[in-house]
């Protein structure tokens, strides 16, 4: 979810009731660093709650390094990201390209673990395509070698995005290893939370795109799976507070230039239910400056 779960969101996510918020997707290449924009993937330390970086490459010796610099500035849990489907990181051999390489899978694994004194996790698909669905291998590699939680899409990485979610392979990968496991992929609501959790067996599920837009997702699983009711769906008032909230505080994280240009994407993903027409974020997304934002924003929901 790079470019999406940053401080702020992963901030606003918690505080909507997820237990763990993991952070974007930092290279392990020490060469990008020096850019603001990694500079800010980096900070850690300030942020509440469980802090969990998640670093992806292809060289053992750069992920472990990487995993130390995170560690050292306020990590408290490495995830190693073996399920990115993008061709600009699987042609590097990282993300889900390391699917393909088990045995790099494992150097890379023994790597990191050894190279930090927190837990290691790692996210997967169930493989590299529907002839290659290797999650069981890549999951008992990953216990063998100290890997603490797993978290499984329920696609390939040919399947990118597209077509439902499978969860046979999630539910044959819980039942083959000992280590937590986390399932996700096209959870969207809470009756889709409960099918997965009783099916797969899992021991947690992980949300992404579905809290885009929609950070109260969290508490309303919460509340389903604790009492078997439906949470009230929030006010209009309190979507008005979220949303402005959550917008200041891209302000506040990024600096105005860059925090109006990000906080567009996250008004358009709250305001799709609201403004089906697209009249009010296409007038949105041509405002300049963080006050401009806020008075259309507090305007749009007065009227």
């Amino acid at each position: 979810m790079a470019g999406i779960t940053d401080q702020p969101f992963r901030q606003l996510c918690c505080r909507m009731g997820a237990g763990m918020a993991v952070s974007e997707m930092l290279s392990a290449n020490p060469k990008v660093w020096h850019t603001e924009k990694s500079k800010l993937r980096m900070l850690h330390g300030e942020e509440a709650g469980i802090r969990a970086v998640q670093i992806a490459g292809s060289d053992p010796e750069e992920m472990a390094y990487a995993a130390q610099v995170n560690a050292n500035n306020g990590a408290q849990i490495i995830d190693i990201n073996m399920g990115c489907p993008a061709k600009k990181v699987n042609k590097k051999l990282a993300g889900s390209a390391l699917l393909k390489v088990p045995a790099q899978v494992e150097l890379i694994v023994k790597a990191v673990v050894e190279a930090v004194s927190i837990p290691v996790t790692l996210k997967i698909r169930t493989g590299w395509c529907e002839n290659s669905r290797n999650g069981i291998e890549i999951a008992k590699i990953a216990e063998a070698n100290g890997i603490q939680s797993l978290a499984v899409h329920g696609r390939t990485r040919c399947d990118f995005y597209k077509g439902a979610a499978e969860y046979d392979t999630i539910r044959a990968i819980k039942q083959a290893v000992s280590i937590p496991v986390v399932a996700n992929g096209d959870i969207t609501s809470v009756e889709k939370a409960e099918q997965v959790l009783s099916y797969t067996g899992a021991d947690a599920i992980m949300i992404g795109r579905a809290a885009q837009g929609r950070p109260w997702i969290f508490r309303e699983i919460n509340h389903f799976l604790k009492t078997g009711t439906h949470l009230s769906a929030p006010t209009m008032d309190e979507v008005a507070s979220i949303l402005i909230g959550h917008v200041k505080e891209l302000h506040t994280f990024y600096g105005e230039f860059m925090g109006v240009r990000i906080a567009r994407k996250h008004v358009s993903w709250y305001m799709q239910q609201h403004d089906q027409e697209k009249t009010f974020r296409s007038v949105f997304n041509g405002l300049l400056s963080a006050q401009e934002q806020l008075e259309s924003l507090n305007l749009y929901f007065e009227n």
